[in-house]
């Protein structure tokens, strides 16, 4: 297999994921008929690989693809990203969909052992100020804003498409809303941001985006195995994030003293750290989804000149092999 595209000259890239086959950025693979290809980046061109250098690859990619959790699929072609940041497209029956956010058990236990960490240095610093304060004289109302002044300094900016910049302290993120838009059950909300006792009003992908970035600051402490278990088990009960995010977003529930409801700050921290995940996982499902409808056109053009090549290449017989043992890849079991 040359590593130029036999279409573009281009380099077709390298993998350090795919031990039997380093070659390529983007593989696009049918177990079922035993091909394979490495679809170029550059013309987007499908170039299939020798036959000899297929079968232990193609195993390789089905455990790939079914190991890589964000993941999308039409009827025919599914598309899923390594987070080595190699595409697998996975030619054949569409795989039962699933959540499964194992993958941000470790980002959220750092962020507590950080936490932890920053507390126990925090009230360390704010001891021996208050002892040298003492010492020197200083007044013990001086010594009692310390703490306000951790509380007030920017934890996070969001940038707005109309160009203003919000800083946001931890008082500001605790005005956080969400609300739903649109019909109930659709997944649209919108999101309400508070600087300074000023409301500030988003909806549509910008109200994603925004949510997307002020939540790891409002999870910023993290959470424990369990809590985040506890998350996970959530965003299941639904199906789907979007499914979650519709539910959360909905109903009277996390109100203020007012009765105002929608507060992230008053959900339950479990929720909290679903409702991030599944942000999460919304936006890189819709990157990945707006590939599939091209890859779907190119897979039927490539599987056409593959299948004539194959059968040029193939001992007689070889066809008739792959239709009694096609399907062992498994398409049901995730």
């Amino acid at each position: 297999m040359y590593a130029t595209c036999m279409f573009c000259n281009r380099s077709l890239g390298q993998n350090e994921v795919v031990e039997h086959f380093p070659i390529g950025r983007r593989l696009a693979f049918d177990a079922s008929r035993g091909r394979l290809w490495v679809v170029c980046r550059k013309c987007e061109r499908w170039n299939l690989s020798p036959i000899e250098e297929r079968w232990e690859a193609i195993e390789t990619c089905e455990r790939l693809f079914r190991a890589t959790r964000v993941r999308v699929s039409t009827d025919h072609v599914g598309l899923a990203r390594h987070p080595e940041g190699l595409e697998l497209v996975r030619i054949g029956e569409p795989m039962r969909p699933e959540f499964a956010a194992w993958r941000y058990g470790d980002q959220f236990g750092r962020r507590r052992k950080r936490a932890i960490m920053y507390g126990v240095g925090g009230a360390a610093f704010v001891g021996a100020v208050a002892a040298a304060g003492i010492a020197g004289g200083v007044g013990m109302s001086f010594l009692m804003q310390i703490p306000s002044l951790f509380e007030s300094r920017t934890l996070v900016k969001v940038a707005t498409e109309d160009g203003r910049v919000l800083k946001l302290n931890d008082m500001d993120l605790k005005g956080t809303r969400l609300r739903p838009t649109g019909p109930s059950g659709d997944g649209g909300f919108e999101l309400w941001l508070r600087r300074r006792r000023k409301q500030h009003h988003f909806d549509g992908e910008e109200a994603r985006k925004l949510a997307g970035v002020v939540l790891p600051k409002i999870n910023r402490k993290g959470g424990r195995r369990g809590t985040v278990q506890d998350a996970v088990a959530e965003i299941e009960h639904f199906g789907h994030p979007e499914a979650f995010l519709a539910d959360v977003v909905t109903g009277t529930r996390y109100q203020d003293r007012k009765g105002v409801p929608g507060y992230v700050n008053k959900m339950p921290a479990q929720t909290k750290l679903a409702l991030e995940m599944a942000l999460h996982e919304e936006q890189e499902r819709r990157a990945l989804e707006g590939e599939l409808w091209r890859l779907e056109r190119a897979w039927e053009e490539a599987e056409e000149i593959a299948a004539i090549s194959d059968d040029l290449l193939l001992p007689e017989g070889t066809q008739e092999f792959l239709e009694e043992n096609r399907g062992a890849g498994g398409a049901d079991d995730a």
